[in-house]
């Protein structure tokens, strides 16, 4: 479970450094997309963290 959980952590730290830049490069309706995936990249973070810190959480 660990391994999951590192790897959620690392994509979605990874989402989140791309949104964020893809936000201000990209052109109008395009940029909605980045943005959604700096919150699905923040989400993602998150819960890999609580998977890592407690692990039995979802069950």
């Amino acid at each position: 479970m660990p391994i999951l959980s590192m790897g959620l952590i690392a994509a979605g730290l990874a989402a989140v450094v791309w949104g964020l830049t893809a936000a201000h490069r990209l052109a109008r309706p395009w940029d909605i997309l980045a943005a959604l995936a700096v919150l699905g990249g923040l989400v993602s973070a998150l819960m890999g963290t609580l998977l890592a810190v407690v692990p039995g959480f979802f069950q």
